[in-house]
Parts: structure tokens; C-alpha cells; sequence
């Protein structure tokens, strides 16, 4: 096992989070076996976060918050944690994400990242990468749906090709449950989702997905991103011509209420019938 002492907490919020598991586990004179025993994982699992080897969960911080009475200071960290296990490439989007007041989305693939279900997620980023921590990269990208459950959180607005709903992501089980998502989610004030149809011909979005981040102090952002990298900017210009194009994108697709039934009938006869939307008794 790596001297945890020689870790940098300086280095990276996961090198943060085992320096400082490390420092309370030792100030609460526990061994790593036995606050595996309270938190009924093995004792290797607590050594490998403490060497910043394992990237730890949400529900484990929780849990280690709870064990080490440290108020929440876990928690609070693992946002960090995973956002930093995003593509280095995607980081600055993510943060910049996480500050708008107001997003919108233009897909032509495949569902906006902040409305994904987990097995959907795990499908779509299965596809694009190998070899790698896919239990990390899931939960990373999940962590980023948290801005929408914060008491105000930002308005979101997806227009997205009928494509997208007919591509069959990982099954029809996968797809049923990702349209039941999207239905539950319609459901919420400040999400908007709008589905371009086939029938929409020849529309401004030909030429790709894009995205406009909207702030309440700092300049809108556009963002695009290829099958390398993504690109951030906050030319007048640039963003002046996303709008235009995102305008006239919402002005062809469906209504919400219309969007909404389609998706419905997309999940009932595509993918096995209508399943009822999870949470929708709380909507």
C-alpha cells in the first residue's frame, strides 16, 4: 500500500478526500477494519480511498459522515470528487453548468446529459469508453443532474430531434424507462423539453448539438463539442448566432404539451407500453 502521508491534499479534491479520511479515521482511533465494520464495506475498500486509488460514493460519504460525526464535511466534498473525474476537456463546461441560471440544450443524438437515467448513462458512456472506471464515470456525470434538484434551480430547456428517441439505447427496457424519465421530468416547472420532428425538414440544428448557458451577472456562453474536445465561448458574435438558431429550432419542433405526447406514444409502441413516470406521485 502507497504511505498515505506522502499524499498531496493540494493535488486533487480525491487526494483531499483520502488525506482527510485518513487524518479523522486516525483522530477517532479507529483501524481501517473496523470502520469498514461500521460501514460494512472491507477494509481494503477504506485504504484504497484513503491512497486516493478508489474513487468513494455518494452514499458511502454519507455514511462516512454519519460514522465520523464530521457534519456533513464528506458529503459536501464528493461533489468535487466527481466532478473532477470528468474528461479534463469537459471540466470547465461542468463548472460553468453548475453556475447557469439558464440552459438550453439542442441534442441530435442522444438525451442531454442532465436528463440521462443511470442505465442509459452507463449505455451511452459504455459506447465511448473501455478499460476505464465505468461506476466512476456514471456517477460523475449523474452528479451533475444535482443542480436541478437545488431550491432554485436553473431553468433547463432541451430541443431535441425525434431521432433521438427511436435510437435504442441499450434495450427496450433502457429506452422505456429513459422516455418515463423524460415524461416525470416535463412534469417540473422550470424543465422544458420540446421534440423536433422528422417532419421539421431542413432545420438550423443540421450541423450539430449545441448548447447555451445563460448567467445572471457573466455573459452567455456557447457551447459546442466534437468527438475529441469541446469548446467553450463568449463571443457576441457566436452567441448571438446560437440564439438565432436555438430560436428558430423551438419555433419548428413540437409544443411541450405535444412534445410530451409523443414521447408517450414513442415509449408505448416502440418500446412495450407506457410506463408510469418514477416520483410522479410528488410532481
Amino acid at each position: 500500500m502507497a504511505n498515505i502521508r506522502s499524499l498531496d491534499p493540494s493535488a486533487s479534491p480525491l487526494d483531499y478526500y483520502g488525506f482527510e479520511l485518513r487524518r479523522l479515521r486516525e483522530e477517532a482511533k479507529l483501524s481501517q477494519q473496523q470502520l469498514g465494520d461500521i460501514l460494512f464495506c472491507t477494509a481494503s475498500l477504506i485504504g484504497q480511498i484513503e491512497t486516493a486509488k478508489k474513487v468513494p460514493t455518494r452514499r458511502f460519504s454519507e455514511q462516512l459522515d454519519a460514522a465520523l460525526m464530521t457534519g456533513g464535511q464528506f458529503t459536501r466534498l464528493i461533489g468535487l470528487v466527481l466532478r473532477s473525474q470528468l474528461p479534463n476537456w469537459f471540466q470547465p463546461y461542468a463548472d460553468m453548468e453548475a453556475r447557469a441560471m439558464y440552459i438550453q440544450s439542442f441534442q441530435t443524438t442522444l438525451i442531454d446529459g442532465l436528463l440521462q437515467t443511470p442505465e442509459y448513462a452507463r449505455e451511452i458512456l459504455s459506447a465511448r469508453h473501455e478499460g476505464d472506471d465505468l461506476d466512476t464515470k456514471v456517477a460523475a456525470r449523474l452528479e451533475r443532474q444535482r443542480i436541478l434538484e437545488r431550491d432554485t434551480p436553473p431553468v433547463l430547456w432541451v430541443v431535441m430531434s425525434e431521432a433521438v428517441l427511436c435510437q435504442e439505447v441499450g434495450g427496450r427496457e433502457v429506452m422505456r424507462g429513459q422516455l418515463a424519465r423524460l415524461l416525470e421530468m416535463q412534469r417540473r416547472e422550470w424543465v422544458k423539453i420540446q421534440i423536433l420532428p422528422f417532419s421539421a425538414g431542413a432545420h438550423t440544428g443540421m450541423l450539430g448539438a449545441f448548447n447555451i448557458l445563460r448567467f445572471e451577472d457573466d455573459p452567455d456562453v456557447v457551447y459546442t463539442e466534437d468527438f475529441m474536445q469541446g469548446r467553450m465561448t463568449a463571443d457576441p458574435a457566436a452567441v448571438r448566432e446560437g440564439l438565432i438558431r436555438y430560436d428558430h429550432l423551438q419555433a419548428a419542433a413540437l409544443s411541450v404539451e405535444s412534445s410530451a405526447a409523443l414521447i408517450a406514444r414513442v415509449m408505448e409502441e416502440r418500446y412495450g407500453g407506457r410506463t408510469a413516470p418514477r416520483g410522479s406521485e410528488s410532481a
